[in-house]
Parts: C-alpha cells; sequence; structure tokens
C-alpha cells in the first residue's frame, strides 16, 4: 500500500515559478499562502522555495525569484520545467506599472514558457487608488500576450490574506490541467 501511494505522490507535482518586480509582495504572498500571518520580508536575494500541499495529493513546489534588474536577467534561467506563471503585480505602484509590463511581456515570448498558464496577481488591492483587476487585465494585456494559455487575474491583498485561498486554488487548477496535458503529449510523442 505505501509503495502505491508514493508512487502516486510523486506524479502530483507541479512547479511554480514567482516573478514579479522587486517589492511587488512576492515572499509576502508566498509566506502568506502557508503561514497566514504576516512578517516582514526581505528583498529576495536569489530565490526562495517553497512547497506547498494544495488538497490531499497535490504539492506545488513555488519558486520566488527575486525582482531586482539583476536578478530579472536570470529569470529565464527558471522557465524550464515549469507548470504554472504566478506574475505578482503591485497594483498602486502606478510609476512601475509599465515596467512590470514589459518584463511580463519579456517572459511571455520565451519558448519554455510557451502555453504555460499564467495566474496575474494584482497586489495590494488595500491601497487606496490600487487598480482593480479589470484595469491590471487592460495595462498588461493580457487577453493578447495570454490568448494562448490559460490565464486569470486574481485581485488580492498579501497583508490581509485577501483572494489568496482564490489564487492558490486557480494556480493549482491551472497546474493539474497543464500537467496532465503534457503527460498527454508526451505519451503521444513517445
Amino acid at each position: 500500500m505505501g509503495l502505491q501511494h508514493t508512487k502516486a505522490s510523486a506524479g502530483k507535482r507541479a512547479n511554480i515559478l514567482m516573478l514579479g518586480l522587486d517589492s511587488a509582495g512576492k515572499s509576502t504572498l508566498l509566506y502568506k499562502f502557508r503561514y497566514k500571518d504576516v512578517f516582514l520580508t526581505m528583498p529576495t536575494i536569489g530565490f526562495n522555495v517553497d512547497m506547498i500541499e494544495v488538497g490531499k495529493d497535490f504539492t506545488l513546489t513555488f519558486w520566488d525569484v527575486g525582482g531586482q534588474k539583476k536578478m530579472r536577467e536570470l529569470w529565464s534561467n527558471f522557465l524550464d520545467d515549469t507548470d504554472g506563471l504566478l506574475y505578482v503585480v503591485d497594483s498602486s505602484d502606478k510609476r512601475r506599472l509599465e515596467e512590470s509590463r514589459r518584463e511580463f511581456e519579456l517572459i511571455l515570448k520565451n519558448e519554455s514558457i510557451k502555453n504555460v498558464p499564467v495566474v496575474m496577481l494584482a497586489n495590494k488591492q488595500d491601497v487606496p487608488g490600487a487598480l482593480n483587476a479589470e484595469e491590471i487585465t487592460r495595462t498588461f494585456k493580457m487577453k493578447k500576450y495570454c490568448s494562448d494559455r490559460n490565464w486569470y487575474v486574481q485581485p488580492c491583498c498579501a497583508i490581509t490574506g485577501e483572494g489568496l485561498a482564490e489564487a492558490l486554488q486557480r494556480v493549482s487548477a491551472f497546474a493539474k490541467q497543464y500537467s496532465k496535458s503534457k503527460e498527454t503529449f508526451t505519451s503521444l510523442k513517445e
């Protein structure tokens, strides 16, 4: 019995890549997904990895990669074997939205993540004047850039935890679908 179980659980893992500009809130979100309470994060130099069990038999491995300029040059090294992209945006930082959009566009152009589903987290919804999900969808031209994949924009707030359960569910559902379609494709190729 035990043997079967390990075999089953091994197949039920997915890699989620978490990207976004520095101070968009990636590490805080990741911490919040797991522990529910808030703590102050330091800028991520390099990357954090965290595994989160979603449901009984599905484990997501989150790769939270630093968003500073020099780290962004390394983003493309993390794209292989990704089952979902979680892109975090500070919805209240209007000055940097364009910069964030450019980086997002660059990533999606990368062949390694063709068809990989995207969940965009419109973070910092608690800040007055933050763009809502619709405005973020427009600003980031989601319909245009993500026409070849599943995508969703989830408004959230890392501090209060609002929208995070939904985001996690969405990421998990997309990743499940995607890894299934990958398996099908692989068996077709064989």
